[in-house]
């Protein structure tokens, strides 16, 4: 039912059924293969770096509008949330326009969102230009970057996908510096203003999402020189010119007549075959364009609702469930660090080494170290994603015992390490579905994700408020909470 991803990366000849024309395309792990790479690194710095330093600029808005810390929160949860839950939408443009328009007009419109930004004058209206405009803008840059690298690459799929999204790490602490350099020097509006400028790199990253093998369509207007036609009826009348001069030379006062009615209408016959074939052209385009959202359209279409459906895969289905709680338990160690320092006295040392710094620094280590050991051919990736994701429940799940900074540390830096497996979401997702259904499956899990990003922090942030963490036990017992729900899910996909 699905496309396994040996098939990834090869040209066929003119009958796709004979197996002898298979051919490995010369870019799959190499060439332009490493060009995807840099562009989905910059288009995570650019749009999740850009989100993990939203703090700054929620600071700037609660000074601004003196509006609730919850309400305003929602603005910044709005754009991650929404940036990843059109995710299966985004499938239905990358199947309809490809991956390269998709990533440039994602990168208009989420510049389109900072801008607007800047003007307004209250938390209601970000959540329109901020929290949709400029986050449905990063989820159509997002997922081509991501799917792009899952076409060019097959025996380091892994390795490719960890360096790529190491962009996050890397643009947390940029855009956090440069966002508070930006709000300090010129205010938030034109920091807003500068970063929606920023922004536009991202049509700069989606003008190097070369597709892989985009051959040449016979019924591709682009592909066709429409002038052909016209350019018959232009010599013939040419000729025809020719002939009368040549039957002048020859002699005959008819033949002048003859040959001056020919120019007479040479004129009007060109300015009738331009009309002609400008028609022509705007008619064969139309119907091109509208032949591919059809296709477009039915193929996203029978991914999540037709006889080939993603959602017949129970494997699949699994893995949905497993990220939709994956994402919260990442960050509970986020939310209840800063308690876990105060009640045990640790907030000058972690003032010198924040315990979330090292959670952020190891991280971007652990991308690049699980991919390279889940691309070694006597390691599964599956092996490496599932003890990954055992090793951050185990974590998660001793943290609060940890009493000493030290303690702490070294469980920080295991969280750290063992959420690098986010870059293997994109590699068992393609293992499970195949590269062509890569667009629509990993649409659904960022998705899912997206769903986690969006209710998560309220939901924690009501929990606090109502039992305001007056002990030890309530905390721990919240605290397992979510990571037993990632245990049940993890224990239901390895099996």
């Amino acid at each position: 039912m699905y496309t396994s991803h040996e098939d990834i990366g090869y040209d066929f000849e003119d009958d796709p059924k004979d197996k002898k024309t298979l051919k490995p395309h010369p870019n799959i792990d190499g060439g332009w293969a490493w060009m995807m790479v840099l562009s989905s690194f910059f288009v995570h710095i650019l749009i999740m770096g850009s989100q993990m330093a939203l703090g700054v600029l929620n600071v700037e808005w609660l000074e601004e509008f003196h509006q609730s810390r919850g309400l305003t929160a929602w603005v910044s949860s709005l754009s991650m949330g929404i940036t990843l839950i059109v995710g299966p939408f985004i499938g239905l443009f990358i199947n309809t326009c490809g991956c390269r328009q998709t990533a440039i007009i994602g990168g208009l419109v989420n510049s389109l969102g900072w801008v607007l930004s800047a003007y307004a004058a209250n938390v209601h209206y970000l959540f329109i230009t901020f929290g949709v405009a400029a986050g449905l803008g990063s989820g159509m840059a997002y997922l081509p970057a991501v799917v792009m690298v899952g076409r060019y690459f097959q025996k380091r799929r892994a390795l490719a996908q960890g360096l790529s999204t190491t962009g996050t790490g890397f643009g947390t602490f940029l855009m956090t510096v440069l966002l508070k350099y930006l709000c300090a020097e010129y205010g938030w509006r034109n920091a807003m203003l500068i970063q929606g400028a920023v922004s536009l790199n991202l049509c700069v990253c989606g003008a190097l999402m070369r597709p892989l093998s985009p051959g040449k369509n016979p019924n591709d207007p682009g592909e066709k020189d429409l002038r052909v036609l016209p350019a018959h009826s232009t010599e013939s009348v040419k000729s025809a010119g020719q002939q009368g001069r040549t039957e002048e030379k020859d002699g005959g006062p008819g033949n002048e007549e003859t040959l001056g009615d020919l120019q007479a209408q040479e004129c009007p016959d060109r300015a009738g075959h331009r009309k002609n074939m400008w028609a022509l052209r705007i008619l064969k385009t139309l119907s091109w364009l509208t032949m591919r959202v059809r296709k477009g359209f039915e193929d996203w279409y029978s991914g999540y609702f037709g006889t080939a459906s993603l959602f017949t895969n129970r494997m699949f289905v699994a893995f949905i469930f497993w990220a939709l709680f994956a994402y919260s338990s990442f960050v509970i160690p986020f939310i209840h660090l800063p308690e876990i320092v105060n009640l045990y006295n640790l907030s000058e040392q972690n003032d010198i080494f924040p315990l979330t710094s090292i959670i952020a620094i190891v991280h971007i280590f652990g991308k690049v170290i699980l991919g390279v050991i889940a691309d070694l051919p006597c390691i599964s990736v599956w092996n490496v994603f599932l003890l990954a994701n055992f090793t951050l429940v185990l974590s998660i799940f001793i943290l609060p015992l940890m009493h000493t900074y030290a303690g702490l540390a070294v469980i920080c830096a295991l969280i750290g390490f063992s959420s690098g497996y986010f870059s293997l979401m994109p590699v068992v997702t393609e293992d499970l579905v195949g590269i062509e259904h890569l667009a629509n499956a990993y649409g659904i899990i960022i998705c899912a994700n997206g769903i986690s990003a969006l209710l998560g922090p309220p939901f924690a942030g009501l929990h606090i408020q109502k039992c305001n963490f007056g002990n030890i036990l309530h905390r721990k017992m919240f605290y397992w909470l979510g990571t037993v729900a990632h245990a049940c899910n993890l224990s239901t996909l390895g099996g």
